[in-house]
């Protein structure tokens, strides 16, 4: 199966699912529990599926919720992540700029600004991949 959160050596993957509407998280093989918590805590559902080896775990975005609010939910989950200390990549169309601008205006809000300047600026990869965007 493919994960590109091993592939691109990454916490998180964020990315629209080729051939479908749905938006994923891939994390990477051996991804620590609390990780998976907290994409579940942000709104994500977990699947596994057993590969005969590692067990392969990833997580999409609820599929009741319409193309516009799966984007946000995803794009909402950045900002969290980063702050707990994780690297991520999303792609631009599974990414909507204003929504990620109020998470982060929200967590400033809530957590108070010395915490929340460690959030990456949007626009700054944190490798080199084209059509690829790290928030």
């Amino acid at each position: 199966m493919a994960n590109l959160a091993d592939e691109y050596g990454t916490d998180v993957e964020i990315y629209i699912k080729a051939l479908t509407t749905t938006i994923h998280a891939d994390t990477p093989t051996g991804a620590p529990a609390k990780l998976h918590d907290l994409l579940e805590q942000l709104g994500l559902e977990r699947h596994e599926y057993p590969t005969g080896g590692p067990l392969y775990i990833w997580h999409t975005v609820p599929g009741h919720l319409g193309a516009d609010e799966q984007k946000r939910l995803a794009t909402r989950a950045i900002p969290a992540l980063l702050l707990a200390g994780y690297e991520v990549n999303c792609t631009p169309d599974a990414f909507d700029e204003a929504t990620y601008r109020q998470a982060v205006h929200d967590i400033r809000t809530r957590a108070g600004r010395p915490a929340a300047q460690q959030l990456a600026p949007a626009n700054s990869p944190s490798h080199p991949a084209p059509a690829r965007r790290t928030p």
